[in-house]
C-alpha cells in the first residue's frame, strides 16, 4: 500500500505555522532529494493518472527518472509545501554539446541551438502538482521559480505527444512547440517502447523588434566553463 502523502512537515524552532493556503516554494540540495526519493514518489502517484493498478508501475519508473536525474550535473529541485508536499519541478541545465535534443527531427532552430551551446537552456523534466492543493497556478510557480534561479535565457522540457492535458497546460504558460524527438525504449526508466515527444520552450529574453520571439543569443552573457 502506499504511504499517505499528507506528511506533516516538521516544525522549525521560533516560526509561526503557515496557513493551509500559503503554499511556499523551497530549494532542495542533492543529499535532501535522495533523502525525500519515497516522499516524492507518493507525491508523484497522488497525482497521476495512472490507471487502475498501473500506480506501482509509474511510481518505478518516476523514482528511476529521479535518481537519474538527481545525477546530473547542475540538477535543481523545488518544492512546494504548506503543511505537506503539494508539489515538486526539478531539472538541470541542458549540456552544451547539445545531446538532450538528440532525435529531434529535422534541424533545430538556430536560436535555440545557440542558446544551448553558450550555456543559456535549462530544461524541466518533472513538473508534479497535488490535485487538492488550494494553489491553482503551483504548476507555474514552481516552473517560473526553477527557470529564474538558474536565469536561464531559455527553458525547454519535452512532453510525451499523446499527453493532451500537458500539452495544453504548457502551451498556456506561453511555451512554444519547436517540433518533436524520437526516443527510442529505455529499460532504465521502464520504458518498453520508442515515443513520440514533443519539444517544448519558454523564451525568457528580452522582446525586440528584431526578436518579437525573445530568442536572442547575447555572447556577452555566456556562462563560463
Amino acid at each position: 500500500m502506499t504511504a499517505p502523502l499528507r506528511r506533516e512537515l516538521p516544525a522549525v524552532g521560533g516560526s509561526t505555522s503557515t496557513p493551509a493556503h500559503a503554499v511556499r516554494l523551497r530549494r532542495l540540495n542533492r543529499w535532501q532529494a535522495e533523502t525525500l526519493r519515497e516522499d516524492l514518489a507518493d507525491l508523484y502517484v497522488e497525482s497521476s493518472r495512472a490507471q487502475a493498478g498501473q500506480e506501482y508501475r509509474g511510481r518505478e519508473a518516476f523514482l528511476r527518472r529521479l535518481t537519474r536525474d538527481i545525477r546530473r550535473a547542475g540538477f535543481a529541485l523545488l518544492i512546494a509545501e504548506d503543511t505537506a508536499f503539494a508539489g515538486c519541478a526539478y531539472g538541470f541545465p541542458v549540456p552544451r554539446e547539445g545531446t538532450w535534443w538528440r532525435g529531434f527531427d529535422g534541424p533545430l532552430p538556430q536560436s535555440v541551438e545557440q542558446l544551448t551551446a553558450s550555456g543559456h537552456v535549462f530544461a524541466i523534466t518533472e513538473i508534479v502538482v497535488h490535485p487538492h492543493t488550494d494553489d491553482l497556478g503551483l504548476a507555474r510557480r514552481l516552473q517560473e521559480r526553477l527557470l529564474a534561479d538558474h536565469h536561464a535565457s531559455l527553458g525547454a522540457t519535452l512532453v510525451d505527444q499523446a499527453d493532451a492535458a500537458a500539452f495544453g497546460a504548457f502551451r498556456s504558460w506561453g511555451w512554444r512547440d519547436i517540433g518533436a524527438i524520437r526516443r527510442p525504449s529505455d529499460p532504465q526508466v521502464l520504458r518498453p517502447a520508442p515515443v513520440l515527444l514533443r519539444a517544448l520552450v519558454l523564451p525568457l529574453g528580452p522582446r525586440t523588434s528584431a526578436r518579437p520571439d525573445g530568442l536572442a543569443h547575447e555572447n556577452r552573457t555566456q556562462r563560463p566553463e
